[in-house]
């Protein structure tokens, strides 16, 4: 006899298992955090989402207090940073990427209008710090150290605080008064800055000063030079002693036409601050093509704007004078490989923008210390180098230099002197997982344009040292906020809330958003398919195990 199909409209008794638990659900859902591109991406390691969140809610002074537990230059860093965070912003696959730098700005801004003022408790127990150089490394570390209660001195051997902030950035791009402002702003909190103080001997200013620890940051302050054949050469600079002896007031006369020879961004800043000193023809010569240049598109794109002539696959062969020999260069394999082909430039000056070096020579009888061969400091992942005490970082070290990476260096180095110092190493958080865009659900896909700072005119650009480049209002940098994804961080929309089909999920309030009641959820991850930041995931459900086991 055939057994009996069973009955399927037949209500089923499931027992102990009526509340969706057991065999219904072999998968549960989990708030988990993840790590926002943009904050992953940032070299001062800034909570980016965290302080977009709270300048969205209007909340301007703590979103400040919240970016500067990072980053105590955020005015400086919204005009110079390259903002490699929004080169790595999901939101690029919607629309365009949030503009972070202009919503920083507007905070960092906001801070000098209104005198704010950094929140913090420093720890008992510090001790005594010098730093070498006042440029963004220098001055991060010793805002860090004194924000983790330990008192620092900074020598710089320079007139003036701020390092190739102050005399390698055009005030164009970083006005004085800003960058004064928050360096100034970090004096007050207790460090003391000696100007025209060059060290010489580590050790002994160590020792002569009571410094337990010491922080090195020196700087590339030393424009790199090049062999080119003159048989009467005339005038030649080089691109850093160019833009210092500008801001020192010092500009030197480089006639009617001007020939900046490198493809940086230094090359950059050279030829549109010639053209503010009264170049009528400023002419960039360069070995590569656009594509393999080492200056940021928008750098380039302004420069030209400008009026700005730029010169790709031309390479310089010998000087005559006011006459230059240029070669032309075909690109192989992302080299310039020279093609036999020769063109004449005329130029009244030449500046040379090749790179620039640091001077670590004052360096090389310290015992324990090691070098690259281009004379950068090598140091370990705690950045001491390898005499105990003795910390390195910013462009001094090999890296990529820029100011965000320098002040990343300096907060970085200042943990790691704190544990030094307090017999405590300092050991780095884990971090999350990065959530890309295709972990997203962003289901409401709503088109928000991106907020564009105004700019001068090109044309009277080119002929003052004014700010280029204005920043937001308070509406249009909280609208620009608000265009944040909160990629991965559960920012409380109640989308799960309100697609459970079982009323498991709770409400704990705001601020603190929800949490899951396992013995009504299902795992029909409705919740998860709703959540458009992926601040939701479906795990395996735990196994249970018996006494047995157990024991």
């Amino acid at each position: 006899m055939k057994d009996a199909k069973p009955d399927l409209t037949a209500p089923v008794d499931l027992g102990s298992h009526s509340k969706g638990t057991g065999p219904v659900r072999s998968r549960r859902p989990e708030y988990i955090d993840f790590l926002p591109p943009c904050n992953h991406a940032c070299p001062a390691g800034e909570n980016i989402q965290e302080w977009l969140a709270l300048s969205q809610a209007g909340k301007h002074y703590e979103a400040w207090q919240s970016l500067i537990e990072n980053n105590p230059m955020p005015a400086i860093h919204g005009r110079v940073c390259y903002h490699p965070c929004e080169d790595s912003c999901n939101r690029n696959f919607l629309d365009a990427t949030v503009s972070i730098h202009a919503v920083e700005r507007f905070l960092g801004d906001t801070a000098i209008e209104q005198g704010w003022k950094p929140e913090f408790e420093p720890r008992p127990g510090g001790k005594r710090v010098l730093v070498i150089g006042a440029g963004p490394s220098g001055l991060s570390a010793a805002y860090q150290l004194v924000r983790l209660g330990h008192e620092v001195e900074i020598y710089e051997a320079g007139p003036l605080p701020g390092g190739m902030m102050h005399f390698g950035i055009p005030a164009y791009r970083l006005p004085r008064n800003i960058l004064m402002a928050e360096i100034r702003r970090i004096e007050e909190m207790g460090v003391k800055i000696k100007l025209n103080y060059k060290v010489e001997d580590v050790l002994a200013e160590k020792t002569a000063g009571n410094f337990d620890a010491v922080f090195i940051a020196v700087g590339a302050h030393i424009g790199k030079k090049t062999a080119i054949p003159a048989r009467e050469a005339g005038k030649i600079l080089d691109a850093v002693s160019f833009l210092r002896d500008v801001e020192l007031g010092l500009a030197p006369k480089i006639g009617r036409r001007v020939a900046i020879y490198g493809g940086g961004n230094t090359a950059m800043d050279a030829a549109r601050t010639a053209k503010r000193l009264g170049a009528e023809e400023a002419l960039i010569v360069y070995r590569r093509d656009r594509e393999h240049m080492p200056a940021h598109d928008f750098e380039a794109d302004e420069a030209l704007r400008e009026g700005v002539k730029i010169h790709w696959l031309r390479t310089i062969k010998d000087i005559d004078q006011t006459t230059f020999t240029v070669e032309v260069m075909r690109v192989e394999n992302g080299r310039p490989v020279p093609t036999g082909e020769f063109e004449t430039l005329e130029a009244d000056a030449l500046i040379l923008a090749l790179g620039q070096d640091t001077d670590t020579s004052f360096l090389r009888a310290m015992p324990g210390i090691a070098f690259k061969d281009d004379g950068t400091v090598i140091v370990g992942a705690d950045m001491m180098t390898g005499h105990d005490g003795i910390f390195a970082g910013g462009d001094m070290v090999p890296s990529d230099r820029t100011v965000t990476v320098a002040v990343g260096h300096g907060k970085k180095a200042a943990r790691y002197i704190d544990g030094f110092l307090r017999r405590r190493p300092y050991s780095p958080m884990p971090q999350h997982p990065v959530v890309g865009f295709e972990r997203l659900h962003v289901w409401y896909k709503t088109h928000a344009p991106k907020q564009e700072q105004p700019h001068l005119p090109d044309e009277t650009a080119a002929k003052t040292f004014d700010e280029i480049v204005a920043g937001l209002s308070e509406t249009e940098a909280r609208y620009e906020a608000q265009r944040c994804l909160s990629c991965g961080n559960c920012f409380e929309c109640d989308g799960c809330f309100g697609a459970c089909p079982e009323d498991a999920i709770i409400k704990l309030g705001p601020g603190n958003r929800y949490r899951f009641n396992y013995d009504l959820c299902t795992g029909c991850a409705v919740c998860y398919e709703q959540c458009p930041c992926h601040a939701i995931e479906m795990t395996a459900e735990p196994v249970a195990m018996s006494y047995e086991q157990l024991v």
